[in-house]
Protein backbone atom coordinates (compact mmCIF):
# COMPACT_ATOMS: atom_id res chain seq x y z
CA UNK A 1 0.00 0.00 0.00
CA UNK A 2 1.42 3.29 -0.97
CA UNK A 3 1.54 6.43 1.68
CA UNK A 4 -1.30 7.61 0.33
CA UNK A 5 -3.18 4.72 0.05
CA UNK A 6 -2.77 4.05 3.55
CA UNK A 7 -3.67 7.88 5.11
CA UNK A 8 -7.10 7.42 2.46
CA UNK A 9 -7.66 3.77 4.69
CA UNK A 10 -6.94 6.06 7.91
CA UNK A 11 -9.48 9.25 7.22
CA UNK A 12 -12.59 9.20 7.68
CA UNK A 13 -15.28 8.54 4.84
CA UNK A 14 -16.59 11.82 4.71
CA UNK A 15 -13.56 13.84 4.71
CA UNK A 16 -11.94 11.21 2.47
CA UNK A 17 -14.75 11.75 0.25
CA UNK A 18 -14.17 15.46 0.08
CA UNK A 19 -10.76 14.98 -0.31
CA UNK A 20 -10.75 13.44 -3.32
CA UNK A 21 -13.18 16.12 -4.87
CA UNK A 22 -10.60 18.52 -3.82
CA UNK A 23 -7.75 17.20 -5.07
CA UNK A 24 -9.93 16.62 -8.25
CA UNK A 25 -11.51 20.19 -8.45
CA UNK A 26 -7.35 21.52 -8.42
CA UNK A 27 -6.21 19.04 -11.02
CA UNK A 28 -9.40 19.47 -13.32
CA UNK A 29 -9.10 23.21 -13.39
CA UNK A 30 -5.15 23.50 -13.59
CA UNK A 31 -5.44 21.36 -17.07
CA UNK A 32 -8.67 23.05 -18.08
CA UNK A 33 -6.93 26.32 -17.87
CA UNK A 34 -3.41 25.08 -18.66
CA UNK A 35 -5.63 23.59 -22.02
CA UNK A 36 -6.97 26.84 -23.12
CA UNK A 37 -4.23 28.62 -22.91
CA UNK A 38 -1.68 29.01 -26.34
CA UNK A 39 0.79 25.92 -26.33
CA UNK A 40 3.24 28.74 -25.61
CA UNK A 41 1.82 29.70 -22.55
CA UNK A 42 1.03 26.58 -21.62
CA UNK A 43 4.28 25.42 -21.42
CA UNK A 44 5.31 29.03 -19.90
CA UNK A 45 3.26 28.47 -17.14
CA UNK A 46 4.03 24.28 -16.50
CA UNK A 47 7.67 26.18 -15.98
CA UNK A 48 6.72 28.32 -13.60
CA UNK A 49 4.95 25.34 -11.31
CA UNK A 50 7.78 23.20 -11.71
CA UNK A 51 10.28 25.90 -11.20
CA UNK A 52 8.19 26.65 -8.21
CA UNK A 53 7.80 23.44 -6.82
CA UNK A 54 11.71 22.82 -6.50
CA UNK A 55 12.10 26.11 -5.23
CA UNK A 56 9.89 25.25 -2.23
CA UNK A 57 10.37 21.72 -1.87
CA UNK A 58 13.65 21.01 -0.15
CA UNK A 59 12.78 17.42 -0.61
CA UNK A 60 13.16 18.10 -4.28
CA UNK A 61 16.20 19.34 -4.48
CA UNK A 62 17.96 17.17 -1.74
CA UNK A 63 16.85 13.85 -3.84
CA UNK A 64 17.57 15.87 -7.22
CA UNK A 65 20.97 16.74 -6.30
CA UNK A 66 21.92 12.92 -4.58
CA UNK A 67 20.73 11.26 -7.72
CA UNK A 68 23.41 13.46 -9.43
CA UNK A 69 25.70 12.92 -7.39
CA UNK A 70 25.26 9.57 -7.18
CA UNK A 71 25.09 9.01 -11.27
CA UNK A 72 27.39 11.65 -12.41
CA UNK A 73 31.04 11.65 -9.41
CA UNK A 74 32.86 13.20 -12.03
CA UNK A 75 30.85 16.36 -12.46
CA UNK A 76 31.13 19.16 -9.84
CA UNK A 77 28.07 20.30 -8.31
CA UNK A 78 27.52 23.59 -10.12
CA UNK A 79 27.48 21.60 -12.95
CA UNK A 80 24.48 19.06 -11.47
CA UNK A 81 22.71 21.81 -10.41
CA UNK A 82 22.43 23.17 -13.72
CA UNK A 83 21.29 19.78 -15.00
CA UNK A 84 18.38 19.50 -11.88
CA UNK A 85 17.51 22.83 -13.01
CA UNK A 86 17.08 21.99 -16.92
CA UNK A 87 15.14 18.63 -15.76
CA UNK A 88 12.88 20.76 -13.38
CA UNK A 89 12.11 22.85 -16.41
CA UNK A 90 11.44 19.24 -18.41
CA UNK A 91 8.66 18.57 -15.81
CA UNK A 92 6.73 22.09 -16.68
CA UNK A 93 7.05 21.02 -19.98
CA UNK A 94 5.22 17.88 -19.64
CA UNK A 95 2.73 19.52 -17.50
CA UNK A 96 2.02 22.02 -20.38
CA UNK A 97 1.99 19.46 -23.08
CA UNK A 98 -0.30 17.02 -21.43
CA UNK A 99 -2.56 20.10 -21.38
CA UNK A 100 -2.95 20.63 -24.59
CA UNK A 101 -3.07 16.90 -25.66
CA UNK A 102 -6.87 17.34 -26.60
CA UNK A 103 -5.65 19.77 -29.24
CA UNK A 104 -4.03 17.54 -30.80
CA UNK A 105 -4.83 15.10 -33.84
CA UNK A 106 -3.35 13.21 -36.76
CA UNK A 107 -3.00 16.30 -39.35
CA UNK A 108 -1.13 18.84 -36.63
CA UNK A 109 0.81 15.94 -34.71
CA UNK A 110 3.50 16.62 -37.36
CA UNK A 111 4.01 19.92 -36.51
CA UNK A 112 5.21 19.02 -32.86
CA UNK A 113 6.60 15.51 -33.54
CA UNK A 114 8.80 13.52 -36.15
CA UNK A 115 9.89 10.13 -36.14
CA UNK A 116 13.22 9.60 -36.22
CA UNK A 117 14.39 5.23 -36.27
CA UNK A 118 10.94 4.79 -37.40
CA UNK A 119 12.28 1.74 -39.64
CA UNK A 120 13.23 0.07 -36.52
CA UNK A 121 9.37 -0.18 -35.03
CA UNK A 122 8.39 -1.44 -38.31
CA UNK A 123 10.69 -4.06 -38.51
CA UNK A 124 10.38 -5.53 -35.09
CA UNK A 125 6.07 -5.32 -35.91
CA UNK A 126 7.14 -7.47 -39.05
CA UNK A 127 8.34 -10.23 -36.49
CA UNK A 128 4.85 -10.88 -35.69
CA UNK A 129 5.11 -11.56 -31.77
CA UNK A 130 4.28 -8.13 -30.92
CA UNK A 131 6.22 -5.27 -29.20
CA UNK A 132 7.41 -4.23 -26.16
CA UNK A 133 7.94 -0.21 -26.28
CA UNK A 134 11.03 -0.12 -23.52
CA UNK A 135 10.65 3.21 -22.61
CA UNK A 136 11.20 5.42 -19.23
CA UNK A 137 9.95 8.57 -17.20
CA UNK A 138 11.58 10.80 -20.13
CA UNK A 139 11.13 13.96 -21.85
CA UNK A 140 7.69 14.44 -22.67
CA UNK A 141 7.06 10.41 -22.13
CA UNK A 142 3.28 11.56 -21.90
CA UNK A 143 3.23 12.75 -25.68
CA UNK A 144 5.00 9.66 -27.02
CA UNK A 145 2.44 7.28 -27.01
CA UNK A 146 -0.08 10.03 -27.60
CA UNK A 147 2.24 11.12 -30.45
CA UNK A 148 2.83 7.38 -31.49
CA UNK A 149 -0.59 6.38 -31.91
CA UNK A 150 -1.79 9.89 -33.70
CA UNK A 151 0.71 8.61 -36.27
CA UNK A 152 -1.54 5.80 -36.81
CA UNK A 153 0.04 3.05 -34.69
CA UNK A 154 -1.96 3.05 -31.25
CA UNK A 155 -0.78 0.88 -28.40
CA UNK A 156 -1.34 -0.29 -25.05
CA UNK A 157 0.40 1.76 -21.82
CA UNK A 158 1.37 -0.02 -19.22
CA UNK A 159 -0.11 2.52 -15.74
CA UNK A 160 0.26 2.81 -12.32
CA UNK A 161 -3.60 4.17 -11.21
CA UNK A 162 -3.61 7.37 -9.43
CA UNK A 163 -4.68 6.84 -5.90
CA UNK A 164 -7.47 9.26 -6.47
CA UNK A 165 -10.37 7.68 -8.57
CA UNK A 166 -11.26 10.42 -9.99
CA UNK A 167 -8.33 12.08 -10.97
CA UNK A 168 -7.47 9.09 -12.42
CA UNK A 169 -10.36 8.52 -14.82
CA UNK A 170 -9.64 12.52 -15.82
CA UNK A 171 -6.20 11.85 -16.75
CA UNK A 172 -6.87 8.68 -18.44
CA UNK A 173 -9.13 10.48 -20.61
CA UNK A 174 -6.26 12.28 -21.74
CA UNK A 175 -4.35 9.69 -21.89
CA UNK A 176 -6.56 7.84 -24.19
CA UNK A 177 -7.95 10.41 -26.65
CA UNK A 178 -5.85 9.81 -29.29
CA UNK A 179 -6.59 5.46 -29.60
CA UNK A 180 -4.19 3.94 -26.69
CA UNK A 181 -5.72 1.94 -24.11
CA UNK A 182 -4.39 1.94 -20.21
CA UNK A 183 -3.54 -1.51 -18.67
CA UNK A 184 -3.24 -1.51 -14.57
CA UNK A 185 0.75 -2.29 -13.49
CA UNK A 186 -1.03 -4.44 -11.14
CA UNK A 187 -2.48 -7.37 -12.89
CA UNK A 188 -2.35 -6.30 -16.41
CA UNK A 189 -0.23 -9.92 -17.52
CA UNK A 190 -2.93 -11.59 -18.84
CA UNK A 191 -4.26 -8.22 -20.99
CA UNK A 192 -0.43 -7.56 -22.17
CA UNK A 193 -0.09 -11.11 -23.44
CA UNK A 194 -2.77 -10.94 -24.86
CA UNK A 195 -2.18 -7.87 -26.51
CA UNK A 196 1.66 -9.29 -27.57
CA UNK A 197 -0.18 -12.54 -29.02
CA UNK A 198 -1.79 -10.49 -31.43
CA UNK A 199 1.37 -8.70 -32.38
CA UNK A 200 -0.02 -5.62 -30.96
CA UNK A 201 2.53 -2.90 -29.02
CA UNK A 202 2.83 -2.77 -25.32
CA UNK A 203 4.61 -0.03 -23.70
CA UNK A 204 6.16 -0.17 -20.51
CA UNK A 205 7.99 2.66 -18.36
CA UNK A 206 11.09 0.67 -16.95
CA UNK A 207 12.92 2.86 -14.97
CA UNK A 208 11.77 3.44 -11.49
CA UNK A 209 12.80 1.64 -7.65
CA UNK A 210 10.96 -1.05 -7.33
CA UNK A 211 10.18 -2.72 -3.47
CA UNK A 212 13.04 -5.52 -2.89
CA UNK A 213 10.44 -8.68 -3.47
CA UNK A 214 8.94 -7.71 -7.06
CA UNK A 215 12.66 -6.76 -8.65
CA UNK A 216 15.53 -7.63 -9.14
CA UNK A 217 18.67 -6.30 -8.58
CA UNK A 218 21.13 -4.89 -11.91
CA UNK A 219 23.72 -2.07 -12.23
CA UNK A 220 22.29 1.77 -13.14
CA UNK A 221 24.85 4.54 -13.90
CA UNK A 222 27.40 1.53 -11.82
CA UNK A 223 24.73 1.15 -8.71
CA UNK A 224 22.87 -2.11 -7.95
CA UNK A 225 19.26 -0.48 -8.61
CA UNK A 226 16.31 -2.26 -8.11
CA UNK A 227 14.35 -2.82 -11.44
CA UNK A 228 11.10 -4.54 -12.82
CA UNK A 229 11.72 -8.14 -14.01
CA UNK A 230 8.60 -7.62 -16.57
CA UNK A 231 9.80 -6.76 -19.22
CA UNK A 232 12.20 -9.03 -18.79
CA UNK A 233 10.44 -11.83 -18.04
CA UNK A 234 7.20 -11.15 -21.29
CA UNK A 235 9.78 -10.56 -23.79
CA UNK A 236 11.46 -14.18 -22.93
CA UNK A 237 7.47 -15.75 -22.86
CA UNK A 238 6.27 -14.29 -25.95
CA UNK A 239 9.51 -14.20 -27.83
CA UNK A 240 7.95 -9.85 -28.31
CA UNK A 241 10.87 -7.60 -29.39
CA UNK A 242 11.97 -5.04 -26.90
CA UNK A 243 12.50 -1.84 -28.81
CA UNK A 244 13.53 1.14 -26.68
CA UNK A 245 11.98 4.71 -27.49
CA UNK A 246 12.56 7.90 -26.41
CA UNK A 247 10.84 11.55 -27.28
CA UNK A 248 13.66 13.60 -27.42
CA UNK A 249 13.59 17.58 -27.41
CA UNK A 250 14.98 19.25 -30.69
CA UNK A 251 16.16 22.63 -29.58
CA UNK A 252 17.37 23.04 -33.61
CA UNK A 253 13.85 21.33 -35.06
CA UNK A 254 12.28 23.21 -32.12
CA UNK A 255 10.11 19.63 -32.53
CA UNK A 256 10.08 16.56 -30.80
CA UNK A 257 12.11 13.21 -32.17
CA UNK A 258 10.47 9.97 -31.16
CA UNK A 259 13.69 8.21 -32.06
CA UNK A 260 13.35 4.16 -32.08
CA UNK A 261 16.83 2.50 -31.62
CA UNK A 262 17.16 -0.94 -32.82
CA UNK A 263 15.12 -3.94 -31.21
CA UNK A 264 17.37 -5.77 -28.25
CA UNK A 265 18.85 -8.86 -29.05
CA UNK A 266 17.34 -11.41 -26.23
CA UNK A 267 19.82 -13.64 -24.38
CA UNK A 268 18.61 -16.94 -23.27
CA UNK A 269 21.46 -18.99 -20.93
CA UNK A 270 19.12 -21.54 -20.31
CA UNK A 271 18.91 -20.45 -17.17
CA UNK A 272 14.86 -18.88 -16.35
CA UNK A 273 16.53 -16.71 -13.66
CA UNK A 274 20.01 -15.52 -14.99
CA UNK A 275 17.80 -14.94 -18.40
CA UNK A 276 15.60 -12.46 -16.06
CA UNK A 277 18.36 -10.95 -14.42
CA UNK A 278 21.00 -10.51 -17.57
CA UNK A 279 18.01 -8.87 -20.11
CA UNK A 280 16.72 -6.46 -17.02
CA UNK A 281 20.12 -5.32 -17.04
CA UNK A 282 20.41 -4.72 -20.66
CA UNK A 283 17.01 -3.15 -20.61
CA UNK A 284 18.31 -0.62 -17.89
CA UNK A 285 22.00 0.05 -19.79
CA UNK A 286 19.93 0.95 -22.18
CA UNK A 287 17.47 3.57 -20.60
CA UNK A 288 21.04 4.88 -19.09
CA UNK A 289 22.95 5.21 -22.19
CA UNK A 290 19.58 7.80 -23.31
CA UNK A 291 19.73 9.76 -20.21
CA UNK A 292 23.94 10.07 -20.44
CA UNK A 293 23.04 11.60 -23.70
CA UNK A 294 20.29 13.71 -22.11
CA UNK A 295 20.33 14.14 -18.83
CA UNK A 296 17.96 17.04 -18.42
CA UNK A 297 15.27 14.92 -19.65
CA UNK A 298 14.74 12.71 -16.96
CA UNK A 299 13.01 12.34 -13.67
CA UNK A 300 16.06 13.30 -10.95
CA UNK A 301 13.54 13.97 -8.10
CA UNK A 302 13.06 9.92 -7.64
CA UNK A 303 14.82 8.22 -5.63
CA UNK A 304 15.99 5.58 -7.88
CA UNK A 305 18.45 4.02 -5.59
CA UNK A 306 16.00 3.99 -2.50
CA UNK A 307 15.77 -0.23 -2.43
CA UNK A 308 19.29 -1.45 -1.75
CA UNK A 309 20.35 -5.46 -1.93
CA UNK A 310 20.76 -6.60 2.25
CA UNK A 311 23.09 -5.04 3.91
CA UNK A 312 23.93 -2.31 2.19
CA UNK A 313 23.39 1.57 3.06
CA UNK A 314 20.26 4.30 2.22
CA UNK A 315 22.16 5.79 0.03
CA UNK A 316 19.40 8.80 0.48
CA UNK A 317 20.77 9.30 4.72
CA UNK A 318 23.14 11.37 3.75
CA UNK A 319 21.64 14.54 3.27
CA UNK A 320 23.39 17.23 0.09
CA UNK A 321 23.43 20.85 -0.31
CA UNK A 322 21.20 22.77 -1.58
Amino acid sequence: MSESSAEAHNTPPKAHSLLIHLQYGVVWSLLKVLGWFPRRMALDCGWLFAKLAFAFIPRLRRVAYRNLELAFPEKNQPERKRIAAKACSNLGRLLGEFSQLPKLNSRNIGRLVEYDGLEHYQKAREQGNGVLFLTGHFGVWELSAFAHALFGYPMSIVVRRIDNPLVEQLVDRYRTASGNRTLDKMGSTRAILTALRKGETVGILADLNMVRNQGVFCDFFGIPACSTPMLATLALRTKAAVLPGFLIWDERLGKYRLHFEPALELIETGDPKQDIEVNTAQFMKAIENMIRRHPDHWLWIHRRWKTRPEGEPDLYAKRTED
